[in-house]
């Protein structure tokens, strides 16, 4: 008996163990991430995170009680300290690149990275979430011990075991087993249809999505193949040594496919960064031998921080143990595994990952705002160029990004935040043209598809304002 149990443990330890390389690269990709994360919002730091945009702090208090008080982003409504606040989190985010202080690196990364997604939640997607999930596992991982400015002789075997593994190897396999839960209770995936839907969907599309738009068979043979990558997705932890490589070879594969294909803001890479971990030793023992890469910078004998402090490593274990169990439960109410606790909110639940689960959506959508200039002209407030009521030639050109695309669909249910928008497009308008715009209006614009015939438009409208 006690031979079979010293048997299992060995082989789940050897699942749940990471190589101290493949978090040297988690936490490299992660930097990156971060660095363009902030890239991708400072363009529109004037427009999402100051009073003199769509959401000020005014609005976001009324609609998300509780969030201003702790985000550092709504300490002010300038725009001169959202931009403090970014240069701050890029500072942090080149620390945890090269590896010096690293897990002060990643807390701050984290925390900056929170306070900005509380600034705003209308703006974000499941990227968003999935990389402040990966950051807080970082935070409890040793990210520093390999390719570092921390690294050091005193940094252990070469591979790391314990809750925090495995709440990271969650994190990432639980992703992909709840979207296979949600997509397989679906005929249109079962159909092979769902890819083919989602291909036509305009305000989605960029690059190569348009050319293959047409592909049917490549679309459903997708399909499948992407269902089947889902399910078995739990083969991820379950594999080692090359089997695992090729099967995180194979979602790697669909993550890039994607980032060529359709605007879907960080979530494409982010999920890359999330299969780094899982990245068996057989990869980077090949990876070292054909790039020589070194043990970056001297070696430094020390002594890990818990090993001096004993009773901070078994505080450290409790607490990765609990984010581990919270994770388990939080995805099995979100598919309706379990009962969630009466009054739970629904914060707690996981809802995050069903992305074009069930189905994907069934119509192209944007929104247009005709505005009326004093000098008589019309233009499109949103795009500023002159209005033209035909269909754009590429829809999610409209959006300009994904996280406008994100707040022009809340902004379509919540008549505020449509009043706040419509603000902050004429303010942008007169402060840099001499004929100011003097009435917007705002058309919510559908075009459902029909993968078989001809798609119809319908045009809704959603209000008329007078600037000032």
């Amino acid at each position: 008996m006690t031979e079979r149990v010293e048997a299992v443990r060995s082989a789940l330890a050897r699942r749940l163990a990471l190589d101290r390389r493949a978090l040297a690269a988690f936490r490299i990709g992660l930097a990156l991430v971060v660095f363009v994360d902030i890239a991708r919002r400072v363009p529109d730091a004037r427009a999402f995170y100051t009073d003199a945009g769509v959401l000020p702090r005014s609005l976001l208090a009324s609609l998300y009680p509780g969030y201003a008080a702790v985000s550092l982003h709504a300490l002010s409504g300038g725009f001169a300290v959202q931009i403090a606040l970014f240069a701050l989190a890029a500072v942090a985010a080149l620390a945890l690149l090269v590896g010096y202080r690293t897990r002060l690196a990643a807390v701050a990364s984290l925390v900056l990275l929170v306070s900005v997604h509380l600034r705003n939640p209308l703006v974000l997607n499941s990227g968003d979430v999935l990389l402040r999930r990966l950051l807080f596992w970082g935070c409890l991982l040793p990210l520093g011990s390999r390719w570092a400015a921390d690294s050091g002789a005193g940094d252990g075997p070469e591979t790391v075991a314990g809750f925090a593994t495995a709440g990271l190897l969650a994190q990432v396999v639980l992703v992909y087993v709840t979207n296979a839960v949600v997509k397989l209770r679906a005929g249109v995936w079962l159909r092979g249809d769902a890819v083919r839907y989602a291909f036509q969907l305009d305000h989605f599309t960029v690059g190569l999505g348009d050319a293959v738009a047409g592909w049917t068979p490549g679309l459903q043979l997708a399909a499948w193949l992407w269902l089947g990558l889902l399910v078995l997705s739990p083969l991820l932890v379950v594999l080692t040594g090359r089997a695992r490589a090729a099967l995180v070879g194979a979602f790697a594969t669909a993550h890039v496919g994607m980032l060529l294909t359709m605007q879907l803001g960080v979530f494409p890479l982010v999920s890359l960064v999330g299969l780094l971990p899982l990245v068996p030793a057989v990869v980077w023992d090949r990876i070292e031998a054909r790039a020589a890469v070194p043990r970056w910078l001297p070696q430094r004998p020390r002594t890990p921080l818990a090993e001096r402090v004993p009773a901070l490593s078994q505080i450290a274990r409790g607490f990765a143990a609990l984010c581990l169990a919270a994770l388990v439960v939080g995805n099995a109410v979100g598919l309706g595994v379990v009962g969630a606790p009466a009054g739970t909110p629904d914060q707690v639940t996981e809802r995050s990952w069903d992305m074009f689960a069930p189905s994907p959506q069934l119509s192209t959508w944007w929104l247009v705002a005709p505005a009326n200039l004093s000098s008589g002209e019309r233009v499109n407030a949103i795009t500023g160029e002159p209005f033209d009521a035909s269909r754009p030639p590429e829809v999610a050109e409209m959006h300009r990004s994904a996280a406008w695309r994100k707040f022009f669909a809340d902004a379509k249910r919540e008549p505020r935040l449509r009043q706040s928008l419509v603000r902050h497009l004429c303010a942008r308008w007169n402060r840099t043209h001499d004929s100011a715009i003097t009435e917007v209006q705002l058309w919510h614009v559908t075009e459902r598809t029909d993968l078989d015939g001809p798609e119809t438009v319908e045009r809704e409208r959603l209000g008329a304002y007078r600037c000032g």
